[in-house]
């Protein structure tokens, strides 16, 4: 089950072996989620959180884990404190985002917003 370089936007994006094999794996993680464990696959990665619409349990939820297997997040949930409020488009705030993090975690409140930012992403 390799995931590298994929963009994941749906549940549609992963084959029924893939489902299984995350359903099994997750079951594993409990600990490292629950603190009881540590590993830190991510180390040295980043995670950007880009949050056009308001949702602390996503958000946080996201972060956590990313912390827990060791990764940096890079939060902007605030978009009026990005260039988006002044026009930018979103191809280009993920174009922009993608040079400065390893991953992208998208909310957007737009139908096909997650697939447009999955084309503009270009994993270097």
């Amino acid at each position: 089950m390799d995931f590298y370089d994929r963009d994941i936007v749906s549940i549609k994006d992963f084959t029924r072996e893939e489902i299984e094999a995350l359903l099994d794996l997750s079951e594993k993680m409990v600990p490292y989620a629950m603190g009881e464990k540590t590993w830190k696959p991510l180390s040295g990665r980043i995670l950007g959180n880009l949050f056009f619409e308001p949702s602390t349990r996503t958000r946080l939820s996201f972060e956590s884990a990313a912390h827990r297997l060791g990764a940096n997040v890079i939060d902007v949930s605030e978009m009026s404190m990005t260039s988006i409020s002044k026009g930018e488009t979103l191809a280009d705030t993920i174009r922009m985002v993608d040079a400065y993090c390893d991953a992208i975690v998208l909310r957007h409140p737009h139908e096909g917003a997650a697939r447009l930012a999955a084309k503009f992403s270009i994993n270097l």
